[in-house]
């Protein structure tokens, strides 16, 4: 099973890959932010390296490998939470890791703009450190309007929709979950269920 949490930058995807993890025996968290970082590195001082890694066919090929490579090697489940906006990219991603058992599942968490600011302006990413945090803060309010457009335009249509404007974590998980199919924390699982 692959769960890629898509939204909003701050909408809450790293909380609910937390408790998915916490929720589903073996599950694993894959971060993509990691190969784009390695590429960063890896690619400093080369012409042509772009701002985002996104835009690199390379970020989305490895993206792509890792994703697939974790499910063979362990057998999932594998959460992605990654904002990805551009529909020809997600396509890119999303195509070979759609399995025909239909175990992979796009799963978009919605806030409400108004909601998602007040989360933004709450937001502490880095503890003791102000400036790091707020750097943090501005990104997010800069790509709120983006991640609106892909909502009208494609990703709603695409992906399983959690509103996540009135819900607490618990609630989102329990939406997730209950999407998956699969029972709240605590409750028996069939070993069939975690195999889907």
């Amino acid at each position: 099973m692959i769960i890629w949490l898509n939204g909003p930058f701050g909408g809450g995807k790293t909380t609910l890959a937390a408790g998915l993890r916490r929720a589903l025996p073996g599950a694993m968290t894959a971060d993509p932010e990691a190969v784009g970082d390695l590429l960063r590195s890896t690619l400093a001082g080369h012409a042509p390296r772009p701002r985002d890694y996104q835009d690199l066919p390379l970020w989305r090929h490895l993206t792509g490998a890792f994703v697939a490579g974790l499910v063979r090697h362990t057998g999932g489940p594998v959460i992605v939470p990654m904002t990805v906006l551009n529909p020809a990219y997600a396509e890119e991603i999303f195509t070979p890791l759609r399995q025909p058992d239909g175990g992979f599942h796009h799963l978009v968490l919605h806030t409400d703009p108004a909601v998602l600011q007040e989360r933004i302006a709450a937001s502490w990413e880095f503890p003791g450190d102000a400036d790091r945090s707020e750097a943090v803060r501005a990104y997010r309010r800069r790509r709120a309007a983006d991640y609106q457009q892909a909502a009208t335009d494609w990703m709603h249509a695409d992906g399983h929709v959690i509103d996540t404007s009135a819900l607490t974590p618990e609630q989102t998980l329990d939406a997730a979950l209950d999407h998956l199919r699969l029972p709240a924390p605590g409750q028996p699982r069939s070993p069939e269920a975690l195999q889907a």
